[in-house]
């Protein structure tokens, strides 16, 4: 299921959408913080956090799936970003050096073929960070926010579905561990919300934020060859035909 792109941008205009922003955005960060001229791509909805690195990295890109919908961005100057196919992302092989996944694994409906034209754009060594809503937090569980539309995930099904598509899990955080309530109180006290829930390790947070790198050598499963029967060469032989051992026996 996906949600529209003026939903999206709606969302994040709204004072929650702004605590999202800020906390998610804190945990890209912290992830990247290295990525002076490097070509950066955003696929979803990742715009808001795009700009985090445009004045340092020498590209970024947003690319919106058709099933969304697409806004300019940059509002103010040249734009960015393009409506796609996000199977058919219009790139060469190894065309850029990061990728970010924001609001794109859980609208996707065959998230392994994303993820396979991801790792297709990827440099080799390239790396991807996704954001992903995690199912048993309370994001996932209330749709007024986008985190609560599509496929919510696991840790444990993250890690299978990268490793499926030839990437390598290398670092894990969380962020949202404010409940997404829309009120002053809980807004306000959002940074204990976060420091809290992330020095306890609470498995209640908002969305995963994963890192992988792309596996340039896979291992290919070796196929067993099967087994031959092997017939013996018959020497070809003469048979009588009846007629003429009829005129033997006379």
């Amino acid at each position: 299921m996906t949600i529209d792109v003026v939903d999206l941008r709606n969302f994040y205009g709204q004072r929650l959408g702004v605590v999202a922003r800020r906390f998610v955005g804190r945990g890209i960060r912290g992830r990247w913080t290295d990525t002076a001229g490097q070509r950066l791509l955003g696929v979803g909805y990742a715009t808001p956090y795009l700009g985090l690195f445009r004045e340092e990295a020498e590209r970024c890109l947003a690319f919106m799936p058709a099933t969304q919908g697409v806004v300019k961005w940059p509002s103010t100057r040249s734009g960015l970003s393009a409506l796609v196919d996000e199977n058919e992302l219009p790139l060469a092989d190894s065309a850029v050096d990061r990728v970010l996944l924001v609001h794109a694994l859980e609208m996707t409906q065959d998230a392994s073929a994303l993820l396979r034209e991801v790792w297709r754009v990827l440099a080799s060594g390239g790396r991807l960070l996704a954001v992903v809503p995690n199912r048993r937090g309370l994001w996932a569980r209330m749709d007024h926010t986008p985190f609560g539309h599509g496929r919510p995930y696991s840790r444990t099904q993250i890690t299978s579905l990268l490793r499926e598509t030839w990437f390598t899990p290398t670092g894990w955080g969380e962020a949202l561990y404010v409940p997404p309530i829309a009120r002053g109180w809980f807004l306000r006290s959002g940074v204990a919300w976060e420091r809290t829930g992330a020095s306890l390790s609470a498995p209640f947070a908002g969305v995963h934020i994963v890192e992988a790198t792309k596996q340039v050598y896979r291992a290919i499963p070796a196929r067993r060859e099967k087994q031959r029967r092997l017939v013996p060469g018959l020497e070809p032989a003469l048979a009588p035909s009846p007629g003429g051992a009829a005129r033997s026996s006379s």
